[in-house]
Parts: C-alpha cells; structure tokens; sequence
C-alpha cells in the first residue's frame, strides 16, 4: 500500500501529481513505451510475421512493440491457394484473427507476384501454358476469393510485387505473367483487387526503389497507371538495406520523385543487412560470416538513425514503416542470399532483447 501523508503545508499541486501516479500505478495505465509509442505522432510501425511469431515471448513482443502487422508468408498464393480448388485458409485466419483482436492494422501481402505462385496457375491439365484468358480469369477469381474473404479487415494490399526488372535494359520483369499477359495483369490486378474491397488501399510494392534507374523506372509505370485511372493508391518500398546503401541523397530524391505521383508511400519490409551489397563488392560465404562487433552495430545504427529521420521528415507522405522480422533470430537474411549465414539486421537480438540500435531509433525530439 502507498501512503501519501497530508499536512496543511503540503503543496495542492503536488498533492494531485502523486495521487494520479497512486492510481497509475493501481490501475496498472503506466507500461514501458515500445516502437508505436514512440512514433504515434508520426505513423504507424508494423511488422511481418508468420503466425509462429504470435505465440509466446514472440507475441508479447509484437503486441508491445507494434501497431500493425503484415503476413511474412500465409497469404501469398502459394500458400494459400495450393491447388486450384483449394484454400489454405487456417494460417491466414490465424494471423489476421490475431491482429483483429489486438486492434492492430493489417497490411495483406501479396496478390500477385512471380515467385511463391503456384505452378498451376500458369498451365492446364495437360501442363501446357495457359491462354491469357484462362491466366487472367484465374487471377481475378483468386484475388475475388482472398480479398473478400477478409474485405474490412485488412484495410491494405500489395497487390502487384516485383514487376520491374533490375536491369538497365529492361522495363518489365520477364516473368510468367509478363510472358502471358504482357504489362496488362499489373493492370487487372488493381482492377480485380478494387472490385473486391473499394475501400481497401491498393499498393505497388518493389525493391531496390531508391537505386536511380529502377526508381525511373517504377515512377514511369505508376505514372501510366494512374493516367489510365487504374486505381493504385500506394508505394510500397521494400527498403532490404545494408550499413552501406541507400545513401541520404539517393533515398531523398526518390522520395522526392515519388511525391509527384500524390500517392501514399510505405516502409515495407524494413531490415539493414551488416553485410556488403551482394553484386556490388563481394559475396560473403558462410565460412566468411561477420561478427557483430561494436563498430559494426555503430555503423548500423546511424544507418537507421539516418533513414528514419528521412522518414520523420517526409511524414506527410509517409503513412507506414515495417520491420520484416520481428527479431534477428527469425530474419529471412540469416540464409539469404548464402545458406548458413548469419545476419543481425533487425532492432532485436536473437534473444528478443533490444539492441543499441532500438535506442537510437526511438531517441528523438
């Protein structure tokens, strides 16, 4: 029991001031502040998770640190429509009944992408490829089927990923849906998608969208897109960084570029790799893997420190920032791209501890 003891000199405002802490402290209102706290005056912060990380410690810690929540895996079509007359709907009931019930936003992932898609979608029962008519039609049934299913749910989607190609001499990624239906399915799938749920925002979401020729690249085809009153509401930009890249320039000016497409952006899947840019210097073999020393969690911090003043500054279109991963330990980057490698680009360690780097991000006036 707290005492508070009164004297006619005590003072009327200090006397209110510890009797708010007494019921504070009864009723249980005061909680260590975690990521969403911190960024409520700017927008939300999510992470991706499968259901796995809603169980135990793991869920706790979403629910402390999180205001929103995308599915790292279960509602990509791979998963969640296996076979043609089939749904996989249990995991994605999980993930999304959990959010729902911690009164969390939900950002679905994905609709329509080159990988993780099922190989019957692209061939007919004697496995020879399908026509465009026969794709397209299967792509509309399954973005109907998932859509509404969770139509006021999920108040977000990607519904294209990964479209534009990487290479300087290639517009459209060359992939089973280009080669079928040319640049028309990015086109349906919004279509399709707005159909399903006219409230739902409807994103584009890609990598490497602060790399100058690719962000051209993707300006260009949104451009087209809105011109054509396709409705598209939104950038996604994945943001796989390292402690290398993006530089401030480079990401400044392609928030700038894409500000002229009066759309929302979002932080998608947010992570910082210790590791050089696969590619651009070296690749690292498992048998080469880095220590996590304290220059290298310095240099990772101001690395975040710089992107999410960037991203404090361009609040006004920035309407999201998600981590992809909930913790190190859980991080798709420990196997990619070389099988066995360890990485640490997440603000918790493997332990779900915060790292020095969760101090520097949440650390601002």
């Amino acid at each position: 029991m707290i005492r508070i003891s009164m004297s006619k000199r005590c003072n009327p405002a200090l006397i209110c001031a510890s009797l708010f802490l007494v019921a504070q402290l009864s009723f249980g209102q005061t909680k260590e502040k975690g990521l969403k706290d911190f960024y409520h005056d700017y927008f939300p912060i999510g992470v991706a998770v499968n259901p796995i990380d809603l169980n135990g410690a793991s869920g706790n810690l979403v629910k402390k640190e999180f205001n929103s929540l995308s599915p790292a895996n279960v509602l990509k079509m791979g998963p969640i429509h296996p076979e043609e007359n089939r749904y996989n709907w249990e995991p994605a009931d999980k993930f999304v009944n959990f959010a729902v019930a911690n009164k969390m936003k939900i950002h679905g992932h994905v609709l329509c992408w080159h990988s993780q898609t099922p190989a019957w979608m692209f061939t007919n029962e004697k496995g020879d490829t399908v026509s465009k008519e026969v794709l397209l039609q299967r792509l509309k049934k399954h973005i109907f089927d998932v859509v509404t299913r969770y139509k006021g749910k999920i108040y977000a989607w990607d519904v294209v990923n990964e479209a534009i190609a990487d290479e300087e001499g290639q517009f459209y990624r060359n992939n089973a849906w280009y080669r079928i239906c040319g640049e028309e399915y990015i086109e349906k799938a919004f279509e399709y998608a707005h159909q399903a749920d006219p409230k739902a925002q409807l994103f584009y979401n890609d990598y490497n969208t602060e790399i100058p020729s690719k962000c051209n690249k993707v300006y260009k085809m949104l451009k087209g897109l809105l011109d054509k009153n396709i409705p598209v509401s939104g950038l996604g930009l994945q943001a796989h960084w390292s402690i290398y890249e993006p530089s401030e320039k480079n990401l400044c000016e392609a928030l700038d570029t894409y500000k002229e497409l009066n759309i929302n952006i979002q932080i998608t899947e947010l992570d910082v790799s210790v590791y050089p840019p696969e590619g651009v210097t070296r690749s690292l073999k498992p048998d080469e893997i880095l220590p996590y020393t304290p220059e290298i969690e310095q240099r990772q911090s101001d690395s975040y420190k710089m992107f999410f003043r960037v991203f404090r500054e361009y609040k006004a279109v920035i309407k999201s920032v998600t981590f992809w991963g909930v913790s190190d330990k859980v991080s798709w980057l420990n196997n990619f791209p070389v099988s066995g490698r360890t990485n640490y680009p997440l603000l918790f360690d493997r332990d779900m501890k915060q790292k020095k780097v969760y101090t520097d991000v949440t650390n601002f006036k």
